[in-house]
């Protein structure tokens, strides 16, 4: 077997692959003796099928097996051995002629072959990226009592409608009198919050009503264009209130307020656990403390877009050999078609550099992840999840066994590797390059986030 490569552009590629006859005979005709072992034809014993029999039906086919598990085989050897960063995988070339497989060969096999652009990426103490801490201020303090204490709020019976409260009342269609419908829409217990009607003179009606109030509305113009709402309110099917317009009369039967926990040694103990903190002052030092945790790794997702940048002008235009990738492209999206990889090529380059030059930087510097890496990071994303329903005190046995499940899938287990990475390349390189630390508040910080 001869194989050949040839790049002279440094990014396009040609390998060929020259298969001789004593490359695949031995490999085929143990197949095929393999065959006449198994063979079943009328007039034969089992395994005392004629070889001259079994080669005519099977030959070409176990040659063909054969040789493409040598293409294979040897073409990924020869990559790996002499250090071809190939970008995508190998497409048969436009320059390959014919072969006829029923021949003994030679088979001439020509590959196209994507090459990675040559650069390098460095950095050192000499490179200086802005890096934004996140101010620990009172306001954001004070949001994140003010949600624990709402996570840990209930509803309270009031006597009169104010801003948020939710009412359950009595709904009956009205006539055009404004006398109740007969056969018209009646509904038991129907819930209001007004707070949600869009429309202000249908809002205002419900201003400071009591139990036992009855007020006329129209559903229609108070939910306009939202049948949905409007079929959850009268608990009817949505067809039913398509091209409803009449009045209704809602009698007031209860009014319920949300009322915040008090901040306190039980909020306390809910939100920390037992005993955990025994004073407000505590209570705020210890959300303080886990808001910084928190606001840390926002600073850190910025500085890897800053990091990306910096580093990207730093290599500078890299080229790509386009005509090439863009078969591969089409090749690996051949339900979407050539409109889909013109219109995400260009994303796709930036993408691709991007990977290129992070290679470098996590060889660089060694970055390597282990299992107890895809565990802390499984761990944060669980605990962030308990903590979206309020949950911010579950025990670390049960944030283990819910990680653990998490990185049996798949679908996680390459995400949780990419972040890790970008976890440890971070904490690397801010040990690297010079900071130019730069204190803001989080408005400051979310307003430079929107503007990326």
């Amino acid at each position: 077997m001869k194989i050949t490569f040839e790049n002279p552009d440094k990014i396009n590629g040609l390998l060929t692959i020259t298969v001789e006859k004593e490359d695949y005979q031995e490999k085929v005709e143990k197949t095929l003796k393999n065959y006449r072992k198994r063979a079943q034809v009328p007039g034969f014993r089992p395994g005392m099928v004629p070889m001259g029999m079994v080669k005519k039906q099977y030959g070409t086919a176990a040659k063909v097996d054969e040789i493409n598990r040598l293409l294979g085989d040897k073409l990924m050897e020869y990559i790996r051995e002499n250090n071809i960063q190939m970008l995508g995988e190998p497409l048969p070339s436009e320059k390959q002629v014919p072969q006829d497989l029923e021949q003994d060969g030679p088979f001439t096999f020509v590959f196209d072959i994507a090459v990675a652009p040559e650069f390098t990426a460095e950095l050192s103490g000499n490179d200086k990226i802005d890096y934004y801490a996140i101010k620990v201020d009172d306001k954001l303090i004070d949001d994140q009592v003010q949600m624990f204490a709402s996570q840990a709020g209930e509803f309270v019976k009031t006597d009169t409608f104010s801003g948020n409260d939710t009412l359950t009342g009595d709904l009956r269609e009205l006539d055009a009198d404004g006398n109740t419908k007969e056969g018209g829409i009646t509904t038991d217990s129907g819930m209001i919050m007004p707070a949600y009607i869009k429309v202000e003179d249908q809002k205002k009606l419900f201003d400071g009503c009591k139990p036992g109030d009855i007020i006329t509305f129209n559903p229609k113009k108070a939910y306009p264009d939202n049948d949905a709402e409007i079929a959850a309110l009268l608990k009817v099917d949505k067809e039913q209130v398509k091209d409803l317009t009449a009045d209704f009369s809602y009698q007031v039967t209860e009014i319920r307020h949300f009322q915040p926990a008090e901040v306190n040694q039980s909020l306390f103990d809910k939100v920390f656990g037992e005993g955990t903190v025994s004073s407000e002052k505590e209570f705020r030092q210890k959300i303080a403390d886990s808001i910084q945790v928190q606001l840390v790794q926002n600073s850190d997702y910025k500085f890897l877009f800053d990091l990306r940048d910096y580093v990207e002008k730093k290599v500078g235009d890299l080229q790509f050999p386009e005509a090439l990738l863009k078969r591969v492209m089409i090749n690996n999206n051949k339900d979407k078609g050539a409109d889909y990889v013109e219109k995400n090529f260009e994303g796709s380059i930036r993408q691709l550099k991007w990977h290129l030059i992070k290679e470098q930087l996590v060889a660089a510097n060694e970055i390597k992840v282990e299992d107890a890496d895809l565990k802390n990071i499984a761990m944060v994303a669980v605990r962030q999840q308990f903590a979206q329903y309020g949950m911010s005190n579950v025990p670390d046995d049960v944030l283990e066994n819910y990680a653990e499940e998490q990185l049996k899938k798949r679908e996680n287990l390459d995400n949780y590797v990419d972040r890790a990475v970008d976890q440890k390349l971070v904490e690397k390189l801010k040990t690297v390059v010079k900071l130019n630390k730069k204190s803001v508040t989080l408005e400051e910080f979310n307003k430079m986030m929107q503007e990326k």
